[in-house]
């Protein structure tokens, strides 16, 4: 932060405004370093997987695709959203355009920072021999080979619960399973 305020990179809006001054601003900076800062952090409920799951929706893609905007006029924006604190439900919320904004540059990457997909164990080219190097060194039991993983989007059309994948046939399994012998039913 002292770098940027040096090369005048910083900018100060609305109850941040004093703090343009390069007293005031060193004074600023010396009550945030008199302060004990305490990250708490504790385990994920889903665990490693779920929470690089998580990220992925904001490291792959937009914070929100347009085809989620309900209404933008001048002075709000209506968004469709999921709660998945209530079995994914879908819901509407209506934000002031600042609001909005507000929230959504949360989520924009600054310029220094490089889009993790292509980087390290993330990448194609290495996750292939990186992915298991992870796995292993995380201290957690590896899930069972059948595990039902949650693709996002699939929900149950009846009760609306995430669907899971029990199996995944190729093309060649599902035309052999296609060409057999055609099981009737008598209804008499």
């Amino acid at each position: 932060m002292k770098r940027l305020f040096r090369m005048n990179k910083l900018r100060f809006f609305g109850a941040c405004e004093s703090l343009y001054g390069q007293k005031v601003f060193a004074a600023f900076l010396r009550t945030l370093f008199r302060e004990d800062w305490v990250v708490y952090a504790k385990q994920p409920f889903g665990g490693p997987e779920h929470v690089l799951h998580y990220l992925a929706r904001y490291t792959h893609r937009v914070a929100i695709s347009n085809h989620r905007l309900l209404d933008v006029a001048d002075s709000h924006v209506t968004f469709r959203w999921k709660d998945y604190a209530h079995r994914n439900k879908l819901r509407a919320m209506t934000l002031t355009n600042e609001e909005f904004l507000r929230r959504f540059l949360l989520h924009v990457l600054p310029t220094e920072f490089p889009h993790i997909r292509y980087f390290g164990f993330l990448a194609n080219r290495r996750g292939g021999l990186l992915l298991p190097l992870c796995r292993k060194l995380l201290p957690v039991a590896l899930p069972p080979l059948f595990t039902a993983s949650r693709p996002a989007g699939h929900a149950c059309p009846r009760c609306q619960c995430p669907m899971r994948v029990m199996e995944r046939l190729t093309a060649a399994q599902l035309l052999q399973q296609t060409s057999g012998p055609v099981a009737t039913l008598d209804t008499s």
